[in-house]
């Protein structure tokens, strides 16, 4: 090799480390505030079954619910195919996976209720009944991959009630062999800032009860009211409120009902499609970016029951808004009933399948540096490994496949998914 060319230049040494060290406070801030995805498996929806209803078949019976409606109202891919609008090369692979994922795996996250769908006579009851299903079903490996609790409040007239249900669903867990990875619990009606200090207050005091880890307990911050949104003195609260949460918050649920209601929607027009819905999941989304909180999207009211007529109507809804979500980056939702499953896999299978092969291939580029008709940078590679990842985790896409397409293995894939930081500012050379 040859001499290296020097090159001129006009700033000593100590010009740079001079700036390196007053930059250094921000550097740190930007690891704290911004640490970016967290490497776990995000669920593609969350499922509320109220608290006194919950039991140790509700995993199982809405599997069997969903694929019901499926046999009475789509028995074939054709079928659901002409519903949904789907291609020949999609009808197929989608409606089978469909199928299997309602029979393996029918929820991917369960939240029991007691809140707004809870209407039970003995919450301490109910409660302690959750703790011990929940322990047992993941004991015995019929949990679906996330499970927890939402309870009422902080505000004052069922603060108490919230607090009281918390500690007896925690600490019956406790008693029942400790804490799961995949444990979850979902704080509604977030207003105040205060209000999620109040709840890490809460938390922390639990985990020194139990001799746990600082921080163990996490939480998802459920966006319902328009102060939620937007402070009376102009700010973004909900970028406050991940900051209050002092590293535990794991996600923001946008409240489709409870949000439109606030704003004064009619009811006939509160949908997770409405301009205000659209304005307020922007504004989480923006907060929550780069900080590994992730953002849920809300849940239709529209029922798939009755006629096979009223099912279809539904289902077609129910799969746009789905899709439309996803197209949006939503990646996760709200359902509210069996018959919601069948189009929320279906959307999200459609959506990850049909995109597969150009993932990949402009992926596969990248990683070979090859020229086409799309120059990426490490910013999109990580995006499209992301794309992939996800599907995969949800079982829209097999490894063996995506492998095939990308030359990439399971881990490579989140190599390129979660980067250092200094990576995204790099150009691909």
């Amino acid at each position: 090799m040859g001499q290296q060319e020097k090159v001129a230049t006009s700033l000593a040494g100590t010009v740079s480390e001079s700036i390196s060290a007053s930059l250094a406070p921000v550097d740190a801030e930007l690891a704290r505030r911004y640490p970016g995805d967290p490497g776990t498996r995000q669920p593609i929806h969350t499922v509320y079954v109220p608290g006194d209803a919950f039991g140790s078949d509700t995993i199982r019976s809405w599997g069997g619910q969903a694929l019901a409606a499926l046999d009475e109202h789509a028995p074939d891919a054709a079928t659901l195919a002409r519903v949904l609008d789907l291609s020949d090369e999609l009808a197929e692979p989608v409606y089978g996976r469909v199928r299997a994922k309602l029979e393996r795996e029918p929820i991917e996250d369960l939240r029991v209720d007691f809140e707004d769908g809870y209407h039970g006579r003995d919450e301490d009851a109910d409660a302690a009944r959750a703790a011990r299903l929940i322990s047992e079903a993941y004991e015995t490996g019929t949990a679906a991959p996330y499970m927890g609790i939402r309870m009422k409040c902080m505000e004052a007239a069922v603060r108490d009630r919230g607090i009281r249900t918390t500690d007896i669903f925690l600490t019956g867990v406790m008693e029942h062999g400790g804490l799961p990875d995949g444990l979850v619990l979902t704080l509604p009606k977030v207003t105040y800032p205060e209000q999620v200090t109040a709840f890490v207050r809460l938390l922390e005091a639990f985990e020194k009860a139990h001799a746990l880890d600082a921080g163990r307990i996490g939480f998802e911050i459920q966006i319902e009211t328009s102060q939620s949104i937007l402070a009376a003195d102009g700010t973004a609260t909900v970028a406050r409120m991940i900051d209050a949460a002092e590293g535990r918050a794991t996600g923001l649920h946008y409240g489709t009902f409870d949000y439109s209601a606030c704003l004064g929607v009619s009811a006939a027009y509160q949908a997770s499609d409405h301009p205000a819905a659209d304005h307020a999941k922007a504004i989480m989304q923006v907060a929550a970016a780069g900080t590994g909180v992730r953002v849920s999207d809300g849940s239709t009211n529209v029922l798939p029951v009755g006629s096979t007529e009223h099912v279809h109507e539904a289902w077609r809804l129910h799969y746009g808004l789905t899709r439309r979500a996803l197209a949006r980056a939503y990646y996760q939702g709200w359902d509210m009933h069996p018959g919601h499953l069948p189009t929320r896999y279906a959307a999200v299978f459609a959506f990850y399948r049909e995109g597969m092969e150009a993932a990949a291939a402009r992926l596969a580029a990248y990683v070979a540096r090859a020229e086409g008709d799309v120059m990426d940078e490490p910013a999109t590679a990580k995006a499209l490994s992301g794309y992939l990842l996800r599907g995969l985790d949800c079982g829209a896409l097999d490894e063996d496949e995506v492998t095939r397409l990308t030359g990439l293995s399971r881990k490579e894939l989140d190599g390129f998914a979660r980067p250092r930081r200094g990576d995204l500012t790099a150009t691909a050379q």
